[in-house]
């Protein structure tokens, strides 16, 4: 491949031209110690993506995202429209991890476990290198005209594509729907489920657009976070950098001496940008179209052992370590973005672990106060509204805590389906010999399935009688 320049990289991005036009980039893909290691982690994140929809624990799929029932599961852990604020607070947790570990690494997420960079770079880019040949065999193709070999290779590649894309589709919307309501729309006749059918075709078309046509421009363009590293990163990050100082000033190795200039070790060869997925010059800096895939490292390593110089010359550094010599501390900012996130992950595994299998929540009858009985009891009104928030049908008993009062429940139906919230009227008795004040506290134990799940507290009202 000719010689790129990249030295107006601050005018447009890599993959467009002064025009305005897109570039297509034809990456080289050199297998080195980080791609090997890519790969290996790839293969176990693709693995574990594919197969969590149909993983099952106790009957249900230990992840779902079912947007449209509002019903999610994390880990085996259901989360009901109820839970929003924890599901919201688990959110806010993710984003402050994210943003802290951004601040250290970059986009060191991008490169190695985004679904985007793994599928485009680990599957659909072999398959097009198997099918088309080299980068500069690839661009042949695309410029000649079409004919039997042209349309033989470009039909036998998007056919793939498009297998695989639906495959991904089926994935995803397993993820939503899950994995049984999955099989019912392959399984039954295609009348029953025209709307999870059309689902899957605009998934699958999406999925092929993104790694046939939009590719990199999802990492640049698209992706919100690819954006957040400017204002996360700053000298003290470790990302994929050039050492300049080592580097400079590039040219090509001379046989013999006819300069007094002393160059440095870059050659010059342009292999870090023939291999960069976003089409970049890693020597310019660090650039917004940077993933931090660490193909640049093992292009120049490899050159680099080929002159018998040491490896490293483009590497996980920080600006910081370049330009004094220090290596990586933690700053300040860091321990900040730490703490946040270390408090606000125990409060959210606190508030998962004491949440109540059966919520409960006790409330006075609306307009209601108190009536006195013949018998020298008194009654108040009370409408408890519980919340099943497992997997499984409970059967609702009510029972004070305090042996002398008594609770008769008024509505017939006690049981409490997955997910439902059940409103329960009831009646509680209390002899007035007991009250001691107008408003007298109380306590009942909520049992589901024969188990107390709660205890909630009341304020029984009542008169006070010298």
């Amino acid at each position: 491949m000719a010689k790129k320049d990249t030295s107006d990289f601050r005018e447009h991005l890599a993959n467009v031209d002064r025009k305005g036009k897109r570039v297509w980039l034809y990456p080289k893909i050199l297998i080195g110690k980080f791609y090997k290691w890519r790969t290996w982690i790839s293969r176990v994140l693709l693995l574990l993506l594919m197969l969590g929809p149909w993983i099952h624990f106790q009957g249900q799929p230990i992840f779902l995202f079912n947007v449209l029932e509002r019903k999610f599961i994390l880990f085996s852990i259901p989360f009901w429209p109820q839970d929003l604020y924890l599901l919201a607070l688990g959110m806010l947790t993710l984003v402050v991890f994210i943003i802290a570990f951004t601040a250290i690494f970059g986009r060191v997420f991008c490169g190695w476990a985004c679904p985007q960079t793994i599928f485009m770079e680990m599957v659909f880019r072999r398959i097009e290198v198997w099918i088309e040949g080299s980068p500069s065999q690839q661009k042949k193709l695309d410029e000649q005209p079409w004919n039997a070999e042209k349309i033989r290779k470009k039909t036998l590649k998007h056919t793939l594509f498009w297998i695989i894309s639906f495959i991904i589709s089926n994935t995803f919307l397993a993820y939503i729907i899950g994995s049984d309501a999955l099989k019912s729309i392959a399984t039954d006749p295609v009348g029953k489920h025209v709307s999870g059918l059309i689902a899957l075709i605009i998934f699958t078309t999406v999925f092929y657009l993104v790694f046939a046509k939009l590719r990199e421009l999802v990492c640049i363009m698209i992706c919100p976070y690819g954006r957040l590293q400017g204002v996360l990163m700053d000298k003290q990050s470790v990302v994929v950098a050039y050492d300049f100082n080592r580097g400079e000033p590039r040219g090509k190795i001379q046989k013999s001496e006819t300069t007094d200039v002393k160059l440095g070790d870059c050659v010059d060869c342009g292999l870090c940008i023939d291999v960069c997925p976003t089409g970049i010059d890693i020597r310019n800096g660090t650039q917004l179209e940077c993933i931090h895939c660490t193909a640049c490292i093992d292009a120049c390593d490899s050159v680099m052992q080929k002159i018998h110089r040491p490896e490293g010359l483009i590497r996980y550094a920080s600006e910081t370590e370049f330009s004094t010599g220090k290596k990586f501390k933690i700053t300040s900012r860091i321990v900040a973005y730490a703490a946040l996130w270390a408090i606000l992950f125990s409060v959210f595994v606190t508030t998962v672990a004491m949440r109540h299998d059966l919520q409960a929540s006790l409330f006075r009858g609306k307009g209601s106060s108190y009536t006195q009985q013949a018998n020298g009891e008194v009654t108040n009104i009370f409408e408890m509204r519980v919340v099943n928030k497992t997997f499984h049908e409970m059967k609702v008993e009510i029972l004070p805590e305090d042996k002398t009062q008594r609770i008769k429940v008024l509505s017939d139906d006690l049981s409490v389906k997955p997910g439902e919230q059940k409103t329960i009227l009831m009646l509680v008795f209390m002899s007035q010999k007991d009250i001691k004040r107008n408003i007298t506290p109380f306590m009942m134990n909520v049992k589901g399935n024969g188990e107390v799940l709660n205890t909630v507290k009341g304020k029984f009202m009542g008169p006070v009688f010298e």
